[in-house]
């Protein structure tokens, strides 16, 4: 789970707010996603993230990582290593990551969670960790490994949405989930209706459609990220 400083729990929630309340963000949600694009023209790659081979969390796959998971990471840029792949495939590791993934819920959104589910030392932090002690795995792929298992209760975190709503504390987690459980769960409410107006399919969770208008927008506005 990703802790470093820079960005309050309030000004997330802002932040949130104005990507959001964007002119474009419905038209980037349907380019990502191909809804109604013109004949030729392509979506992003990232639109089969929660869909290749049917979703990850599924219940015959939801407490372990399958070939399929590791190819769904690729449509949103990042590789897992060959030697780490096979290790959660067929090694230690992936009978580690299956317990801790057994104890992560699978049927419920970040917004109904407790913050405990989220917290340092639950089990996805704990799963979150040990992705990242994998030679070749940084934070970004091990989120985005976790965000295809538990997609409506982890998120996909990377550079471009790092760049763009900072690094809060305590932890990106716990700080995406209390802005959308405040003000009565309004964030929340305002992507599942993007989510409707934009004619995404109800399996994209609501903190996907968050994710993606996160970055699309920010990429849209032409910033140089860190890496």
């Amino acid at each position: 789970m990703i802790s470093p400083a820079g960005t309050s729990l309030s000004s997330l929630g802002q932040r949130l707010r104005v990507v959001l309340g964007a002119e474009g963000v419905v038209d980037d949600l349907r380019r990502y996603y191909g809804v109604g694009l013109p004949s030729g023209a392509v979506p992003f790659t990232g639109g089969r993230f929660e869909h290749l081979a049917g979703e990850g969390d599924r219940p015959e796959v939801a407490d372990r990582f399958t070939a399929e998971d590791l190819v769904a990471v690729q449509t949103l840029s990042v590789t897992v290593p060959a030697s780490v792949a096979l290790d959660i495939l067929e090694g230690r590791l992936g009978t580690q990551l299956s317990g801790l993934l057994h104890a992560i819920p699978r049927d419920i959104d970040m917004v109904g969670a407790g913050a405990d589910v989220l917290a340092e030392g639950s089990p996805a932090d704990q799963a979150w960790h040990l992705l990242c002690a994998q030679y070749g795995v940084d934070w970004v792929i091990a989120g985005k490994l976790l965000a295809r298992k538990r997609p409506r209760l982890l998120p996909v975190y990377d550079k471009v949405v790092r760049c763009a709503l900072g690094r809060p504390r305590p932890s990106f987690w716990l700080a995406l989930h209390a802005a959308l459980r405040a003000d009565d769960r309004s964030l929340h409410r305002q992507l599942l209706a993007l989510r409707q107006v934009a004619g995404v399919p109800e399996t994209v969770s609501a903190l996907r459609v968050c994710d993606v208008a996160v970055w699309m927008g920010h990429r849209a506005e032409g910033h140089a990220c860190p890496r």
